[in-house]
């Protein structure tokens, strides 16, 4: 799996984001892993739903649109859940926190 760096139109950067966009790893996303640091992620694409089933720990969840502009944000998504935003285009999966951490709002443009 690829890993790239994201910032955000803000100037936050989160330096460690594997990108899924096969569909092996789109399919095993974040399964196994025993957690994230803030700097941490998983970026989907394409993806305009994910769930938590068999996840050990929370996530936020940032939808994004084409452009990459955040859409949507569910924090701290439990174990158990599925989200879904249907304009979506990418998934970024992050530590619980993550999102207020890095100062990533709706409306906020991501590069990588």
């Amino acid at each position: 799996m690829d890993f790239i760096s994201i910032k955000s139109d803000k100037g936050s950067i989160i330096d460690s984001v594997a990108l899924a966009d096969k569909t092996l790893s789109r399919l095993k996303g974040l399964l196994g892993k025993k957690g994230l640091t803030m700097q941490q992620g998983l970026l989907i694409s394409p993806c305009n739903s994910v769930h938590t089933v068999g996840m050990k720990f929370d996530i936020d969840v940032i939808f994004l649109n084409k452009q990459n502009q955040v859409i949507k944000i569910k924090p701290s998504v439990k174990p158990t859940r599925m989200v879904s935003c249907f304009r979506s285009k990418k998934v970024l999966e992050l530590a619980s926190g993550s999102a207020q951490y890095n100062n990533i709002s709706i409306g906020d443009s991501l590069s990588w």
